[in-house]
């Protein structure tokens, strides 16, 4: 009896251990992005991370940030004797959206999402490193920072607990009206 006791512990202890494995209740993950400016037609490309934690077996609450480095555009400026001057823009968006992700079940899902949260607008003429990262994000209450709806779906596909998730969206910022944009992003997923 001594030694029935602490095996069935153990059996216990490994099947809620199996339970709550399949049951994923997180979900981490990075991912390369896409991201179109519209008002300038600028494209941009980027890296973030995203979390999830299921509220249920269909929704999951989800947050993640993103990095697009610095996308060097071409302005032109005429002075007053004519010349043209060619000048890099050096603009730079990091963004944070939060919100609910619905989706089917299985190893492989397909989903819907609709975020809320924040675009920040900056021109930086440093090079695109951790540290000018790390700034963004310090100095986001003095920036350009602009009220953000996203949009979107994809699908997601598991083997195990490793996957890659594929999603589109319109990230729509608001400043002086709502400014819809072209999001693509592509990345590992893990649940545990």
């Amino acid at each position: 009896m001594k030694r029935i006791l602490p095996t069935i512990l153990i059996a216990i202890l490994f099947a809620m251990g199996t339970e709550a494995y399949a049951q994923n209740h997180v979900e981490f993950g990075g991912f390369g992005d896409y991201f179109r400016l519209q008002d300038t037609h600028t494209n941009f490309g980027g890296l973030g991370g995203r979390l999830g934690v299921n509220a249920s077996r269909h929704v999951q609450i989800e947050a993640e940030m993103a990095y697009d480095f610095n996308e060097i555009f071409t302005e032109r400026f005429t002075n007053t004797s004519g010349s043209v001057t060619l000048q890099p823009s050096n603009l730079r968006v990091l963004y944070g959206l939060f919100g609910p992700k619905i989706q089917t079940s299985g190893p492989v899902r397909v989903f819907v999402t609709i975020k809320g949260g924040f675009d920040n607008f900056r021109f930086d003429p440093r090079p695109p490193s951790f540290d000018t990262f790390s700034s963004s994000v310090n100095n986001l209450r003095t920036d350009n920072v602009n009220a953000a709806l996203y949009p979107g779906g994809g699908v997601e596909g598991f083997i195990g607990p490793i996957g890659l998730r594929l999603e589109v969206g319109d990230e729509i910022f608001f400043n002086g009206g709502a400014h819809h944009n072209l999001r693509v992003s592509f990345g590992p997923e893990f649940r545990f």
